[in-house]
């Protein structure tokens, strides 16, 4: 019986699986990671006053295969930050490049939300 379900989950998992092209109906998730990568290079872009930086490595040296950190300032309890695929590295030549990203304070998705929202909501 527990074989039965562990094969019927695996099924489902498989039916329901989630790729780059899965869609909402109205936009792939392919789609929406590249208007967030694209409104995110626009906001670094409009920002940098010698705040915006980007590296291909970690404040440890490590890096993930592939991907470059665009990040907004450097002080702990203030940074946003997001990997991107580094065929965007040239659209984002406006950055400082660092040898290695500043130390990561540990900020969630939802930190970088309150971080990006207007002072007003915040109240």
């Amino acid at each position: 019986m527990k074989e039965l379900v562990h094969q019927a989950l695996a099924e489902e998992r498989e039916r329901v699986r989630v790729t780059e092209n899965t869609s909402d109906g109205y936009h792939t998730f392919k789609e929406l990671y590249e208007h967030r990568i694209t409104l995110y290079i626009a906001l670094c872009k409009s920002l940098n006053n010698g705040n915006v930086w980007r590296s291909h490595l970690h404040s440890d040296g490590s890096n993930f295969d592939g991907w470059f950190i665009l990040g907004i300032w450097r002080e702990k309890g203030k940074q946003i930050t997001y990997h991107l695929p580094n065929e965007k590295w040239e659209k984002t030549n406006f950055a400082e490049t660092l040898d290695k990203a500043p130390d990561f304070d540990g900020h969630t998705s939802k930190d970088v939300l309150t971080r990006l929202s207007p002072p007003e909501d915040k109240k």
